[in-house]
């Protein structure tokens, strides 16, 4: 895929003059967002990545058009899946709803500079060193048994980052939220507020995400400009899609094993994709192997998509099952 530096140029520049748009807004007026307000915004930000998507097939062919909605689906599910930490974190420091968009902002720009550091990163890697699929591959396959093992029991749990244990102990802090501002001046000496806490937990999640992130999507394109542009979809409206579907995330029981399922296969892709352009000397003598399939992107989209609406509906199924239990528990059997 032939990506000029121009376009390179354009889509960062796009890209950061939405995000100056929405911190203008935002830090002018805290607010918590209407209904309608979500909707609107996540239907843009839907409607312009599938309209990219599209761009792609038309411009660049089928085989990058169809990476980019593997990775882009990909990205995203893995983004609904930190919602859950997210929530939590918001929980935890008892972050005031007008305030919430902010600091979910600025958590996203960090994402997107963490995400653009390992995406050169693992681009530099792939391109100079053909072994590092096994290492992306066995971390995402180590990953998803770790997710499968866990399940949902984690969901409730956060444990603050050390990062964020260190500041608390180290630095001037305040408790108030008189403002969504980071730091304040109080007796004339400038201290931190909890909304500088609170971002500092949402950036290290997210470079912890970023570890699952960018693997996986390096297991379904080596093209860099598709990893960028995905990874910027995916963020782009996880701040609506925070506020519209809270309280759905509740219900998708399943997710974790969907997803620990997705990583799995993503991981094993990448080791076939390792072993059959194996140069390490202590595996087949340095040769290729050939019996290593190498799966197809239109496979590995069916299979993402499958994945993802099965885990979808088990979820909802189930939840719906356990909300007529406890309304039958709450009500009594049902008279014959």
């Amino acid at each position: 895929m032939d990506v000029s530096p121009l376009i390179w140029w354009l889509t960062i520049g796009i890209a950061s003059a939405v995000l100056l748009f929405d911190v203008l807004v935002i830090g002018r007026r805290p607010h918590e967002p209407s209904r309608r307000e979500l909707i609107v915004a996540l239907s843009v930000y839907i409607g312009l990545a599938i309209l990219f998507g599209i761009g792609v097939f038309v411009f660049s062919g089928p085989k990058y058009g169809t990476e980019f909605f593997a990775g882009w689906l990909t990205e995203y599910s893995l983004s609904v899946d930190n919602l859950f930490i997210f929530i939590i974190i918001m929980s935890k420091f008892a972050v005031p709803r007008q305030f919430q968009q902010k600091a979910l902002l600025i958590g996203i720009i960090l994402a997107l500079v963490f995400r653009g550091i390992f995406i050169a990163v693992g681009a530099a890697a792939i391109e100079n060193f053909s072994w590092v699929f096994y290492l992306f591959g066995a971390f995402l396959i180590y990953t998803a048994v770790k997710l499968a093992m866990e399940g949902g029991e984690d969901e409730d749990e956060y444990e603050e980052p050390a990062v964020v244990k260190f500041l608390e102990r180290h630095i001037p802090l305040t408790s108030s939220w008189d403002s969504a501002k980071m730091f304040i001046r109080e007796n004339g000496k400038r201290i931190a507020t909890p909304m500088f806490v609170v971002i500092c937990a949402l950036g290290t999640t997210d470079l912890l995400f970023a570890l699952d992130s960018i693997p996986a999507i390096y297991g379904l394109t080596n093209e860099a400009y598709l990893v960028l542009t995905a990874n910027i979809f995916a963020l782009m409206g996880l701040r609506q899609l925070y506020f519209l579907i809270g309280g759905l995330l509740e219900r998708l029981v399943y997710l974790s094993y969907g997803l620990a399922i997705l990583l799995g296969f993503i991981g094993l892709k990448l080791v076939f994709h390792a072993l059959h352009e194996n140069e390490l000397p202590f595996i087949n003598g340095g040769e290729h192997v050939e019996w290593a399939p190498e799966v197809s992107i239109e496979v590995s989209l069916s299979v993402i998509v499958g994945i993802l609406a099965i885990t979808t509906i088990l979820s909802l199924l189930k939840s719906r099952s356990m909300t007529e239990k406890e309304r039958d528990d709450a009500t009594g059997p049902r008279s014959m």
